[in-house]
């Protein structure tokens, strides 16, 4: 059981408060320890795709011109590996199910996940 989340990110801070307790959770900041290719593709084996798991809120995706493009899965993957801000977060992986985002769908999914 892994949590992929942003310390710096409030609102990936109020939902591992909202997840607690996380008992034999793995917590990964993915500023401080980056996401190895591998993990990524783990991600992406579980969501069905790298769009799934990319961001389109974050700024950069903006400020590079990217929601004028039409991009590729190969360009997702290399993105979101390029840079954290592109993943949607937090991703929660639970019994080999994956959770993507913050929506308080997707946080009560992981929690009853977590404490069923």
């Amino acid at each position: 059981m892994k949590i992929y989340h942003l310390s710096t990110c409030d609102t990936c801070q109020r939902i591992l408060k909202e997840l607690q307790p996380l008992d034999g959770v793995t917590l990964q900041d993915i500023k401080t320890e980056p996401m190895t290719g591998a993990q990524v593709e783990e991600m992406k084996n579980l969501a069905g795709s790298y769009e799934a798991l990319f961001s389109k809120r974050a700024r950069l995706y903006r400020q590079k011109g990217l929601h004028e493009k039409q991009l590729s899965e190969a360009a997702f993957k290399s993105l979101i590996l390029e840079h954290y801000t592109f993943l949607s977060r937090p991703v929660a992986i639970i019994n080999d199910k994956i959770f993507i985002g913050n929506s308080k769908k997707v946080v009560a999914a992981v929690k009853e996940a977590l404490h069923s």
